[in-house]
């Protein structure tokens, strides 16, 4: 399922407590990646705690809300043994419902090769060229398919564009020039988000792993924000992603609307095996 894996991983908010220091960052991310390491080095503000939770209330107050999303979507991809470009259709119900559709070359032929439905509970997969099937799994399949803590949740936020990952442990900020770029860790990834100086929208997003044993990382950054209803929306994003081997994927938003009928539909063609 090469294909679906690659589609997770590029779809693949909280209020902050009072912040009793906020030290000088010597390395933002500690880590060997394929990323550029972000280095920081910046004497803190006197009032820290109300500075930083300025600054993530203004995070909050970006985050698009919506009852559905539709979308048409370019992508492109490379990774260590091949590159591709796809055409992907997604449909939304806030909280509910997931669909996609991925049309591309498969075997020689332009086709719709591949339809998902993820639910809060589910993943209803149709593989439509080759060996054609349909496979019912849990939601647990995001997390076995990309080795990323993925829910419906977190896979929604991805889609719509809203940070992910995201923690009130927050450890050290600074104010630079263009930027502001806050660090917090969580359980599980450390997070360095770099926010633009104007209007707070989320530019950069690093993730890297807490235990030091993985190598795992991931950068996206937003770009060409348009606007859509009362929001503005990062048409243009560019996702790496790392372990054992790198993957870079090229997102282009080329239609984009909020709260009309769900566009794209999921449908189990007859006759199709189970599997």
């Amino acid at each position: 399922m090469k294909y679906l894996k690659i589609l997770l991983l590029i779809t693949i908010a909280a209020s902050c407590k009072t912040v009793k220091k906020v030290a000088t960052i010597q390395e933002a991310i500690d880590k060997k990646d394929t990323t550029q390491t972000v280095v920081i080095t910046e004497t803190p503000k006197v009032d820290s705690a109300a500075i930083v939770r300025n600054i993530m209330e203004k995070v909050v107050t970006n985050n698009i809300q919506f009852k559905t999303f539709n979308a048409k979507i370019k992508v492109d991809y490379e990774s260590a043994e091949n590159s591709d470009s796809y055409t992907g259709y997604l449909s939304i119900a806030k909280d509910s419902l997931i669909y996609i559709r991925i049309r591309g070359s498969f075997l020689g032929i332009s086709a719709e090769g591949l339809q998902v439905k993820i639910t809060k509970d589910s993943v209803v997969l149709v593989k439509k060229v080759g060996e054609k099937y349909v496979q019912y799994r849990t939601i647990d399949y995001l997390k076995e398919a990309t080795q990323i803590p993925f829910d419906f949740s977190t896979l929604q936020d991805l889609l719509i564009g809203n940070p992910v990952f995201m923690t009130n442990n927050i450890v050290s900020y600074r104010d630079g020039p263009t930027t502001l770029s806050v660090l917090m860790v969580g359980e599980i990834f450390k997070h360095l988000i770099s926010l633009s100086n104007e209007d707070f929208k989320v530019v950069h997003s690093k993730l890297d792993d807490v235990d030091i044993q993985r190598n795992r990382t991931c950068a996206i950054s937003f770009s060409n924000y348009q606007p859509m209803g009362t929001y503005q929306f990062a048409t243009q994003r560019k996702i790496v992603v790392a372990e054992k081997s790198k993957l870079d994927i090229n997102l282009d938003f080329k239609e984009f609307s909020l709260n009309e009928p769900l566009k794209y539909a999921f449908e189990i063609p007859k006759n199709y095996k189970r599997k």
